[in-house]
C-alpha cells in the first residue's frame, strides 16, 4: 500500500508507515486502544485510513465498519473497567484526587440523569473519549442504557471523522488543522459548561448546609423565647 501523494500535517504524518505496513489491524488497534483509556491516536488513525480510502488504497466501507466495531467494543471494556474496580479504587485512593464519598454520590447522580448524552457525545472530546466508559462503568449507569448510547456515539463518531477524511481529500493538510483548531474551541466551550455546572452544584449544596443549619438551630431548646411559668401566673 502506498500513502498519498499530498503531503499530510503533523500526526498524520507521523502514522502514515503504521498505516502503510498494517492497514486495517492499525486502524483496528489504535481505535480499540483509545476508546478504553489508554491515550493513543485512535482518532487520528481514523481520519488518516479514510484519506487513503479516498484515494483507493483501503475499502472506506471497511474502515468505518472496523473502527465503529472497536469503538463500540472499546468503550464496553472501559465500562468493564471501571464497574468491576471503580468503586474499589474510589474508595481507596479518592480522597487523594479530592473524590470524596459525598462527590461521587453526586457524579452518581449527575449521570444517572445526563449519561446517555455524555457517552454519546463523549467521543468528540480528546480525554473524555478515552475515559468516559471507565467513568460510567464507575457511576454503575445501567449496562443497558450504556450500550444504547455507546453504540450511538461510536456511529456518529466514525461516521463524522470517517466522512471528513474521506472528503477531504487532497485537502486534508489546510482542512485537518481547521478540524483541530475547532475542536479545541469546543472542547473549552464544553469545560466551561461543565464547570459552570459544578459551581451550581456548590453553590445549592451550601445553600442547603446553611438553611439546613438555621433549622436546627431554631429547633435547639435554648434558642426559645421564654414565654413564663407554666401555670401562667405573672412575674414581679
Amino acid at each position: 500500500m502506498s500513502a498519498p501523494t499530498t503531503p499530510l500535517p503533523g500526526a498524520l504524518a507521523g502514522l502514515a508507515p503504521l498505516l502503510d505496513h498494517y492497514g486495517y489491524l492499525a486502524v483496528a488497534l489504535l481505535v480499540l486502544l483509545d476508546n478504553c483509556g489508554v491515550p493513543v491516536p485512535g482518532q487520528t488513525v481514523l481520519v488518516l485510513a479514510s484519506v487513503y480510502a479516498g484515494t483507493g488504497h483501503l475499502d472506506f466501507a471497511a474502515v468505518l465498519l472496523i473502527a465503529g466495531a472497536t469503538a463500540t467494543l472499546g468503550n464496553m471494556l472501559g465500562y468493564l473497567i471501571g464497574h468491576t474496580g471503580g468503586r474499589a479504587f474510589v474508595h481507596r485512593w479518592g480522597r487523594y484526587v479530592l473524590l470524596t464519598p459525598a462527590r461521587m454520590e453526586r457524579a452518581d447522580g449527575f449521570f444517572a440523569r445526563q449519561g446517555g448524552k455524555v457517552v454519546t457525545v463523549a467521543r468528540f472530546v480528546d480525554g473524555l473519549r478515552q475515559y468516559n466508559g471507565i467513568i460510567a462503568g464507575t457511576t454503575e449507569m445501567p449496562w443497558r442504557r450504556f450500550a444504547v448510547f455507546n453504540l450511538l456515539g461510536a456511529v456518529l463518531w466514525t461516521a463524522v471523522w470517517g466522512t471528513f477524511g474521506y472528503v477531504a481529500g487532497a485537502n486534508i493538510g489546510s482542512v485537518y488543522r481547521t478540524a483541530i483548531r475547532y475542536q479545541l474551541w469546543f472542547a473549552i466551550g464544553l469545560g466551561l459548561l461543565v464547570a459552570a455546572f459544578l459551581v451550581r452544584q456548590v453553590l445549592r449544596y451550601r445553600r442547603r448546609s446553611r438553611e439546613g443549619t438555621d433549622a436546627g438551630s431554631a429547633d435547639r431548646p435554648e434558642d426559645r423565647p421564654d414565654d413564663g411559668p407554666e401555670d401562667g401566673s405573672a412575674r414581679d
